[in-house]
């Protein structure tokens, strides 16, 4: 899934350039699914219809998820550059995660822990 806070026509944008064979990213939900606050969007992971124990949330500001805090992993900002792998820094830790599925909630434990 992609959820972003981003107008649907910037989201599908951004879908062709990370998945333009349509093959890795199933969903993408844009402002559109967002809740509106005071002017601000953030994303409620409740509308995903899963268990929240066994979610996570990738994102470079935690602003998009209040209601979810414990479900977030900080990444930093996206700048374009091909060369950028920190999502490949995230492996180890998704890894850890899917792991400990069946194990109880994990949201805010060591497992969480940038590598």
């Amino acid at each position: 899934f992609i959820y972003t806070t981003a107008k649907k026509d910037y989201a599908k944008k951004l879908l062709e350039v990370l998945d333009p064979k349509k093959k890795l990213i199933r969903c993408c939900l844009s402002q559109s699914d967002c809740v509106c606050s005071q002017g601000c969007y953030w994303k409620d992971l409740t509308c995903l219809g899963r268990d929240l124990a066994k979610t996570v949330a990738l994102d470079h500001t935690m602003q998009g998820f209040p209601a979810q805090a414990a479900n977030w992993i900080p990444v930093p900002p996206w700048s374009g550059d091909p060369e950028d792998e920190e999502l490949l820094r995230l492996i180890p830790v998704l890894g850890r995660l899917g792991q400990a599925v069946g194990h109880g909630d994990r949201r805010g434990t060591a497992l969480w822990a940038w590598p």
